[in-house]
């Protein structure tokens, strides 16, 4: 697809990290962007910076998710680009046990269903609702109508302690890749997934700068953690070669986690 100034996004996770950096990507080709986010002073302050429009949207609730595309649509037109970053990151061994008393606990199950239901069918979600509104568009070259860029980790294939949870998130989300591509093959929407590594976030960006440095020895080269725009770039390509579909990508500098 070619990106210009006749296409609309929408960005989920738009207001910050590999979303911002995305949004950022999109507006410089022209493109009319549309964040969604629960971060409002930050996504109306992105927003305004590349002239694209925030939207407060939930990506749990059908209704939240709804009344973002009405109100992305009514300033953009039918987005054409769909890319998926909003997530949450959840840390918890499946059960431990306290070293000082003994006593035994379980990773709580209402967290393990709510990292699912952000990351795994939030995304599903928005896919959907972008998809039945791509398919009314006029096919562009290659009969093509959409593109849909979705965010995994590598914790998807190399989930280290305590992940259980964000792994299985992650994991549903390669796992839908090719059946959602095939799904919508006969509509020209095409879907890829990016299995992100060691990224520049402002999840990590708040850890001590000793241990963002460990972080980054392990990465066997570049030896550093990546940058968002290198992420942006990579979701760039998915969207402008018609032939990239059903696939899923690492982008880690060939990292592969530890167990912990």
């Amino acid at each position: 697809m070619k990106i210009d100034t006749t296409v609309s996004a929408v960005v989920t996770g738009g207001a910050s990290g590999l979303g911002e950096a995305t949004a950022r990507a999109l507006a410089a080709k022209g493109v009319k962007v549309a964040l969604f986010d629960l971060q409002q002073e930050k996504g109306e302050s992105v927003a305004a910076e590349i002239g694209g429009i925030f939207c407060h949207v939930d990506v749990t609730s059908d209704e939240s998710v709804d009344a973002g595309f009405a109100k992305a649509r009514a300033a953009h037109g039918q987005e054409r680009i769909l890319v998926n970053c909003a997530g949450i990151g959840t840390i918890g061994k499946t059960t431990r046990r306290d070293r000082e008393t003994g006593a035994i606990s379980h990773f709580p199950i209402a967290a393990f269903a709510k990292t699912l239901e952000v990351n795994t069918v939030g995304t599903f979600r928005c896919i959907a609702k972008a998809a039945a509104g791509m398919m009314a568009l006029d096919p562009l070259e290659d009969n093509e109508r959409g593109a849909i860029v979705n965010t995994a980790s590598v914790a998807a294939v190399d989930g280290q302690m305590g992940q259980a949870a964000y792994s299985a998130s992650k994991g549903g989300i390669v796992g839908m890749t090719l059946p959602i591509a095939r799904d919508l093959m006969s509509e020209g929407i095409r879907v890829n997934t990016i299995l992100p590594g060691i990224f520049r976030t402002p999840l990590l960006a708040g850890l001590p700068e000793a241990a963002q440095e460990s972080l980054a020895a392990q990465v066997p080269f570049p030896k550093r953690l990546g940058h968002p725009e290198e992420y942006a770039k990579l979701v760039m390509t998915m969207i402008e070669i018609t032939y990239f579909n059903g696939e899923h990508v690492r982008l880690d500098g060939a990292i592969r986690m530890q167990p912990r």
